[in-house]
């Protein structure tokens, strides 16, 4: 699981991300453009935060995913300038 960058898990992941407000419920004292909590996406995957967090941490060290911190919780959303450029390096036969 660590190794491999893309597998069904993560693109869901991705996917997901890319309308946030279709797949997450609203978070509570934040906007919907500051992303989704790891929590909301063990919770959508119905797997335990730590395994959460692996998949989102490493899709954040893939370019594929910004983080930042609101207070004590680390919300992500998807960097659609990175995936559309992986996407074109993949349609280009790499």
């Amino acid at each position: 699981m660590l190794r491999t960058p893309v597998n069904d898990t993560r693109m869901r992941i991705l996917e997901w991300l890319k309308d946030p407000a279709a797949h997450f419920p609203p978070d509570p004292g934040t906007c919907p453009t500051d992303g989704v909590t790891a929590d909301a996406v063990a919770a959508k995957l119905g797997l335990p935060r730590p395994v959460a967090d692996t998949h989102l941490a490493l899709l954040a060290a893939l370019g594929l995913l910004r983080s930042h911190r609101i207070g004590d919780r680390v919300h992500y959303r998807r960097d659609e300038v990175r995936a559309a450029e992986v996407a074109r390096i993949f349609e280009k036969g790499w």
